[in-house]
């Protein structure tokens, strides 16, 4: 049960509006590595939690922290947008050195509305959407809920890692300081979430649920065994050689590395597959005989 209250986590307040930077702020609301796209997995991954309850509760906390981002950057996207009369789109645009090289110095009309999202005019009346940067809509195949922990949170780590280098990104492509300043206080969760999650790793791994390699309940017996810990070197060179990877006690401490200089082929060799069924009308392997009169 969530209870919403009219207090931001954070503030997010611009100085001063730009829609400009108001469409590539959606990358970090809508896109592949959004919030959106890590409220949605640490909700589910922790709607579905059959682990010990302490692992419920933090994978919870942190899915509804992730809400009150979403309505961070909305709220600050909406305020992006609002009274953008062309002189203000002209004020922003020139104070974006990114704005600036993009447009090549000019600061017209046309030039400036080119750089907008439409969809925040017509779509939206001057809000967010859950979309990308490029108005590519959020897709919930971004949603990542394995029901295997270890597996989940090694995808979070990813996840945390992601965000907060796009939102690093944007940090750089802005000198608002209300927009920086919320910015500021993302980079710095997104800190504490990437520890938070190898955090969680090691608690797993300790509590004897689950280890290397993800699911560690298979039986690493039915493995075809003679390549589980062999590195494989298919590209030109033999740098990859110098890697912890190629030699020495393995990862999960279950084997060897073992580096292989020249792979050689396990598998069989194909010549032609069989002659597909006709009624799919493929090509045959030989010429059709002609129809009977």
């Amino acid at each position: 049960m969530f209870f919403r209250t009219k207090d931001l986590q954070y503030n997010a307040r611009p100085e001063r509006p730009d829609p400009i930077f108001a469409k590539q702020l959606q990358e970090v609301l809508g896109g592949q590595w959004g919030e959106i796209s890590v409220m949605m997995s640490y909700l589910f991954q922790g709607w579905n939690c059959r682990g010990p309850a302490k692992y419920r509760d933090m994978i919870l906390d942190i899915g509804t922290e992730e809400m009150a981002h979403v309505e961070m950057l909305a709220t600050m996207i909406a305020r992006l947008l609002e009274t953008s009369p062309v002189e203000v789109q002209e004020e922003a645009a020139q104070s974006s050195s990114v704005v600036g090289s993009v447009l090549g110095g000019g600061d017209t009309q046309e030039a400036i509305l080119a750089g907008m999202n439409p969809q925040h005019v017509i779509v939206t009346g001057g809000g967010a959407a859950p979309t990308d940067s490029q108005g590519y809509p959020w897709n919930s195949r971004y949603t990542i809920a394995s029901g295997n922990l270890l597996a989940d949170f090694r995808y979070n780590v990813t996840a945390e890692s992601q965000g907060r280098l796009q939102v690093c990104r944007l940090y750089q492509m802005t000198d608002d300081p209300g927009v920086r300043d919320m910015l500021s206080f993302l980079i710095a969760r997104d800190t504490m979430h990437q520890n938070q999650w190898l955090a969680a790793i090691e608690e797993l791994e300790k509590d004897g649920l689950e280890e290397t390699p993800v699911p560690s309940n298979f039986p690493q017996e039915r493995e075809f065994s003679q390549v589980a810990y062999k590195y494989m070197n298919f590209s030109e060179g033999t740098e990859s050689e110098q890697g912890r990877w190629a030699s020495g006690p393995s990862v999960d401490g279950k084997g060897e590395f073992e580096y292989v200089a020249d792979p050689r082929p396990l598998g069989e060799r194909v010549e032609e597959l069989a002659q597909v069924d006709p009624r799919l009308y493929g090509t045959p392997k030989r010429p059709m005989p002609p129809e009977s009169s």
